[in-house]
């Protein structure tokens, strides 16, 4: 039986999967070992591949994600999905320096030791050819996690580690949020205990295949989780990114109305009103991209969701202006009126919308 699975989640890395199996497999050596290939249905054919490889070698599986997205939450899929005592996360992109998987291995040999992280920061590692910006951003991350943190880790960001099953099982517990591309940073943030660990140093590669997957939407997921974190998951993580998207609304909604009113001279219900329409569309648009990533609406599901979440959005956009023409009328200050009646909306809009626009698939 495998005593290390190695997980590894994938999307479109067609180009990468078979060259991974036989640098690991180099490696290893004697270690008895499996990798757990968790793939999100990509439409390169990866899961083709990896399945025409487990029929080669044993050691090698797939679980194709269809439906689901994210690079933390099929971490846990695929490490819940083992049996060994120890698994390891890796990317597919051959970046992460798999000939210090036995050193990890050896470590873990040592009971009073949770985790090993492989660390592009420790004394003797390095971020490649990273250019200066993306550097920068690494850094300013690797801060900001400091937020969550129970480790003064250097390497809080890395995606490329081992730890003991019992370990991961009991954060997993303790309700790992799955959110974004940190599994790392969740697992330390989420533990109910401080996690032991050692970092051992190792140079960051370059992609041989494929594309880079890292986009605005990593950053984004990135905030969304340090937030969950840092609230111990008491909000839902949509409500919460549900939230930040409706502030942008807000910024909409109020320069809109400020335009109308202010600029045009119209009536205040009037540009209300149209400052509404406005905010709706762009909070639709921006939940669809962010919010609602992994169920995202295209072609004329896209047109279906926005009709939707309009008319789901109508008894908040009725009560929205409803409220802030009266405090208007009462009161005279139009941006307080105007930031009231939105939040009387925003939970409605939330829990309608949850239900009627981003429906989940049958199962």
């Amino acid at each position: 039986m495998p005593q290390l699975s190695i997980v590894v989640p994938t999307f479109n890395e067609h180009g990468n999967v078979r060259v991974l199996r036989d640098r690991v497999a180099a490696a290893l050596g004697d270690i008895a070992w499996e990798m757990i290939f968790v793939d999100d249905d990509s439409p390169d054919g990866t899961s083709a591949l990896v399945q025409a490889m487990a029929q080669e070698d044993p050691r090698v599986r797939c679980i194709q994600r269809i439906g689901r997205r994210g690079l933390s939450s099929a971490c846990i899929e695929g490490v819940l999905s083992s049996s060994a005592p120890l698994v390891a996360v890796i990317d597919a992109d051959l970046q992460h320096d798999e000939t210090i998987l036995p050193q990890m291995f050896g470590l873990l040999a040592d009971p009073a030791l949770d985790v090993v992280v492989g660390s592009r920061y420790s004394s003797g590692g390095g971020i490649g050819d990273w250019d200066a910006s993306r550097a920068k951003a690494s850094r300013f991350a690797t801060r900001l996690s400091g937020m969550v943190l129970k480790a003064e880790l250097k390497d809080p960001m890395s995606g490329f580690f081992m730890i003991r099953r019992e370990a991961f099982e009991a954060c997993a517990h303790a309700g790992l949020s799955g959110v974004g591309f940190k599994i790392l940073l969740d697992l330390f943030a989420t533990s109910p205990t401080p996690l032991r660990y050692r970092e051992v140093p190792y140079q960051f590669g370059l992609r041989v295949a494929g594309e880079s997957k890292l986009d605005s939407n990593v950053a984004w997921e990135f905030v969304i989780m340090l937030i969950d974190r840092y609230l111990r998951g008491v909000i839902p993580t949509r409500f919460i990114a549900f939230t930040l998207v409706g502030l942008v609304g807000l910024v909409v909604h109020l320069a809109v109305l400020a335009l109308i009113f202010k600029g045009v001279g119209s009536s205040f219900l009037m540009a209300q009103s149209v400052a509404t329409a406005a905010a709706i569309t762009c909070n639709y648009v921006l939940n669809n991209l962010l919010t609602y990533r992994d169920m995202r609406l295209r072609g004329w599901q896209l047109l279906r969701g926005w009709v939707s979440f309009t008319l789901a959005c109508s008894i908040g956009a009725l009560a929205n202006v409803g409220i802030a023409a009266y405090l208007y009328q009462t009161e005279g200050f139009w941006i307080g009126s105007a930031i009231a009646g939105v939040l009387v909306a925003a939970v409605w809009n939330y829990a309608v919308t949850a239900v009627y626009t981003w429906r989940p698939k049958a199962a």
